[in-house]
């Protein structure tokens, strides 16, 4: 069921193994890209789901980020092809399988926008959370 609602709207591809992709945005900076472009993509230490690689369903949305830059950075977003697996939909703030939700069997967490989780509640919308040994074909646009 999580799947299907996650999925709703999204673009979808089929990988070079003939699995299901969703199209997905990153915001980083340039120099953070290119890193990503030759040595994949490291995980934050922490986040609103846990540890691991955020991104976006929505453009706009990662192209808020990332929010400071230093003088003479710029601005990129990364559009991946993204293997979800099995998705679990976090929809509040304190879901019991709020940043344990890997250790239960989920492949990826999901923030669905309008839900009152803290950045969401903030006129952003929805947060996605993939482990590492998901596939990513990242590319600037």
């Amino acid at each position: 069921m999580d799947l299907l609602e996650f999925a709703l709207g999204l673009l979808t591809s089929t990988d070079k193994n003939g699995y299901k992709t969703y199209v997905m945005f990153h915001g980083t900076t340039l120099r953070n890209a290119l890193q990503i472009l030759l040595y994949g993509f490291v995980p934050s230490r922490d986040g609103m789901l846990g540890p691991g690689v955020y991104v976006s369903r929505s453009f706009q949305k990662a192209s808020a980020y990332p929010k400071c830059l230093r003088p003479g950075e710029e601005k990129v977003i990364l559009q991946l092809s993204v293997l979800v697996g099995r998705v679990k939909k976090i929809d509040y703030q304190g879901h019991p399988l709020q940043k344990t939700w890997h250790q239960a069997g989920y492949d990826t967490a999901w923030v669905p926008p309008n839900c009152g989780m803290l950045w969401v509640s903030m006129g952003f919308t929805s947060d996605v959370w993939v482990p590492m040994s998901n596939t990513y074909d990242a590319k600037p646009i």
